[in-house]
């Protein structure tokens, strides 16, 4: 079955939520911070490499210049352009990784990643003991998907969190569990998820995930979990290049191999291939189901996949918060920007998403 096979009608389908071209107040807010975000990306890029290469402070400040370039030219264009080509924050965030590659930046949060992962493996099992603990469902799935969106805190990417990992080295799972926003949620359909899970399992879950460290493996990896226990076959789709602090799915299968050795139901379900690991296609943060694998859409297709799970701002807030899918369908996020919040009607920073919304006809 061909891509489209998620999508009821592919030529409608318009992943981005936002477009600039047409948006005076999304333009006025985003093509600043954006200029902002590349400054503080170069000196990333310049740290991740500089202590073996001398050259890395002037690549850094080339991907700089040439970045903010081709964000003047966007913003030029705006006249051209409106009405007739959509620009999404998710092009923005994708020239970002395309520019930090032609100069040589390929993984310029690589040492970041491995910190983060090794940390969040060694607590998966603490983790794993609090949720088993929660025998009523309700409680533990409530808990599991506010386990999802703390996790999702974890995200170098959102300059609000950046600040708060820099200065806070303990800041863990259980700190953004206290951060995020209180229930009822600025879009909260968790009660309709816990109705459909008193119902038949799914038969297979297919998740798009995002960021390393304590989102996958303390976030994720504990929800994939409890869909298996369900007997739901899991599909985890990662990048297949490497954006901001996000897993790639080479990276995702090595912490496969060490989940599985904290816990026996993963460890269990990696081996026997009722958990398996997809590269999503995407080489930025965001997500576009027009380009995913062939790979990845036959084993949606053979699986006959009746349950999508999206993850995290960059795929399920930049991109897909408006659109249908031809399956069940849980997008999870939370809001690190604070106009981001604003513009979708909150008024909080750290304001969540959880959308469940049946198959589209």
């Amino acid at each position: 079955m061909h891509r489209w096979s998620l999508l009821p009608d592919p030529a409608v389908y318009q992943p981005d939520t936002l477009d600039l071209n047409t948006d005076a107040k999304a333009a006025a807010y985003w093509f600043p911070c954006f200029r902002d975000l590349a400054a503080k990306f170069a000196q990333v890029a310049e740290k991740s490499q500089s202590a073996q290469d001398h050259t890395a402070a002037q690549r850094a400040e080339q991907f700089r210049a040439a970045y903010v370039q081709r964000l003047e030219e966007h913003q030029r264009n705006i006249p051209l352009n409106s009405g007739k080509v959509v620009l999404g924050t998710s092009e923005l965030l994708k020239l970002n990784e395309t520019m930090l590659r032609r100069f040589g930046f390929s993984d310029p949060w690589l040492s970041q990643k491995k910190i983060e992962n090794a940390s969040a493996v060694a607590r998966l099992k603490q983790r794993l003991q609090e949720l088993d603990s929660l025998q009523d469902q309700d409680s533990r799935w409530t808990e599991l998907v506010r386990g999802v969106l703390a996790g999702n805190m974890f995200d170098w990417g959102a300059q609000a969190i950046a600040n708060i990992l820099e200065q806070d080295s303990n800041f863990g799972l259980h700190s953004a569990l206290e951060r995020i926003e209180q229930r009822p949620w600025l879009l909260d359909n968790l009660d309709n998820w816990l109705r459909r899970l008193k119902g038949e399992p799914h038969k297979c879950a297919v998740v798009f995930v995002d960021n390393s460290g304590v989102d996958v493996v303390l976030g994720i990896l504990p929800f994939a979990r409890e869909l298996l226990k369900r007997g739901t076959k899991v599909l985890l789709c990662a990048n297949s290049e490497p954006s901001l602090n996000d897993v790639t799915s080479r990276e995702l299968e090595a912490l496969l191999d060490d989940c599985s050795r904290e816990c026996e139901v993963l460890g269990q379900a990696w081996s026997s291939g009722r958990l398996l690991v997809y590269a999503n296609g995407q080489t930025g943060p965001c997500l576009d189901m027009r380009t995913l694998p062939k790979e990845l859409c036959e084993a949606i297709a053979d699986n006959e996949t009746d349950l999508l799970v999206i993850e995290g701002m960059g795929r399920a807030l930049h991109t897909n918060l408006n659109a249908r899918f031809g399956c069940e369908t849980l997008k999870l996020a939370v809001i690190k920007n604070s106009w981001l919040a604003k513009y979708l009607g909150g008024g909080e920073m750290f304001a969540v998403i959880c959308k469940f919304e049946p198959a589209a006809s």
